[in-house]
């Protein structure tokens, strides 16, 4: 009898992996689409703080303990909070990380506006692949919508933004990653289930909130996150993977391909 319940259950498990269907892509933004954290949000920080006539300077290995905390805003209270505990300022506090915020993202926009930032290996090939294929894409991000609109404008161009059916970004949610927010809100603005989609990500606080909301989850590791702890996350690699530059596997479900394809990710989520 035992023996028996086994066999159904292995069946309907067979069953059930079978008919999972792969049916949207929910991307991260900075450090997943493009190495935006240090070349651009770090220099855009330092541009903002320097106009202000604060004589702040995130450095690399700075910016990086920084990166603890997801979003602007509540990054520069965590600096003050932890690192710059002497600062004395008479006004406002709120109001001045709000400006700086807001002539931080101007900074920003600029930078990408200048093509100074492009998107990671594989990026591009993956989402016209994804479109070819009928899998929708969607984006879920604590940075600002201002943000994600200029990478995309600057890296894909203006029509790209008709690629996604939705954009999560900024304060749309008041809670950010490692919350699992803002995937929750991009799943029911999308119209589907966390099972038909899947996400890729670059940190250990994107991979909290993706699992949060039980979205099967690959990563793409960047210099910043390599020593993040990834658990939860189907696959951890170094980046998509072009023609000529293969991409590495990690840890995790093993991919058995030089790029990430179509193909690879509905491996990965019918293991999910």
């Amino acid at each position: 009898m035992c023996k028996k319940f086994v066999t159904i259950l292995a069946y309907f498990l067979l069953i059930k992996r079978v008919m999972k269907q792969l049916k949207a892509v929910i991307f991260d933004v900075d450090g997943t689409l493009a190495e935006t954290e240090r070349d651009g949000h770090r220099v855009a920080f330092n541009r903002a703080f320097s106009d202000a006539g604060l004589d702040w300077d995130w450095d690399e290995d700075l910016y990086g303990q920084l990166l603890a905390v997801t979003g602007g805003k509540e990054r520069i209270q965590y600096f003050l909070s932890h690192f710059y505990t002497d600062f004395d300022y008479d006004g406002d506090i709120d109001a001045l990380i709000a400006e700086l915020h807001a002539a931080k993202t101007k900074h920003y926009v600029a930078l990408l506006e200048s093509k100074a930032i492009g998107l990671r290996p594989g990026v591009s090939r993956l989402m016209a692949e994804l479109r070819s294929s009928g899998v929708r894409l969607a984006i879920a991000t604590t940075t600002t919508p201002a943000n994600v609109i200029a990478l995309i404008k600057s890296t894909l161009g203006e029509h790209a933004l008709e690629w996604f059916d939705y954009i999560a970004a900024g304060d749309v949610v008041p809670a950010k990653k490692p919350a699992s927010d803002i995937f929750e809100h991009c799943l029911q603005e999308i119209g589907l289930s966390a099972d038909d989609c899947l996400a890729l990500e670059d940190s250990a606080n994107g991979v909290l909130a993706s699992c949060g909301a039980n979205i099967p989850t690959v990563v793409t590791l960047n210099n910043y996150t390599r020593d993040d702890d990834f658990t939860g996350a189907i696959s951890v690699i170094t980046h998509l993977g072009e023609a000529n530059l293969p991409c590495e596997y990690i840890s995790g479900e093993p991919i058995n391909a030089p790029l990430i394809t179509v193909d690879v990710l509905k491996r990965l989520h019918a293991h999910a």
